[in-house]
This record gives C-alpha cells, structure tokens and sequence, in this order.
C-alpha cells in the first residue's frame, strides 16, 4: 500500500516531526547512524510538508502554513532578538581606518 504525501503528513506525530528535523540537521540517526542521500531528501521533503501543513512558523528561512516561504529581514530578526527594539540607521557606526 503507497501513501500520498499528504496521508504521510497527516499520520505523522509532533515527536516524529522533531526526530526527522534533528536528524536532517545532523545529517545522523538519534543512534548515530548516518543518513543516506536518499534519507536525507526524503526526510527533509517530510519536515517542509509538515511545517508547510501543521506549523505556522515565523522564523528567518522556514515554510509557512499553506508552503508559502517566510522569509524575515535582518532588521526584523534584531528586532526579534534584541532587549530594545532597532529604530533605524541610526544605530550603526561606520568608521574610515
């Protein structure tokens, strides 16, 4: 019996979710056994179709809810990540050697 990508998706928990994320990042099993080329796309092909139908992911570079791309901008991550919110340019120095 063959599954279609989105039975696939549907029938994947959270759990196995993380376990192929981490393993596409590592590029290793959680036992330590590499991933083959083959296990690899397959698996990263798995993560993107879940992210795109389950997540709504609002970092820099992931896939949004309906497969769009969510890019954010450098300023928007500092934002993001800083105490103090970035207002402008103004928060640059350039300096001539």
């Amino acid at each position: 019996m063959t599954m279609s990508v989105e039975q696939l998706v549907s029938a994947m928990t959270p759990e196995i979710y993380d376990n192929l994320k981490t393993a596409v990042e590592l590029g290793k099993w959680a036992d330590g056994t590499p991933l083959t080329a083959e296990q690899k796309e397959h698996s990263l092909q798995a993560v993107i179709a879940y992210q795109a139908l389950h997540l709504d992911q609002t970092d820099h570079m992931t896939v949004a809810a309906g497969g769009e791309l969510n890019v954010k901008s450098k300023a928007a991550l500092k934002t993001q990540f800083s105490d103090q919110p970035i207002v402008g340019d103004d928060d640059i120095g350039r300096f001539k050697p």
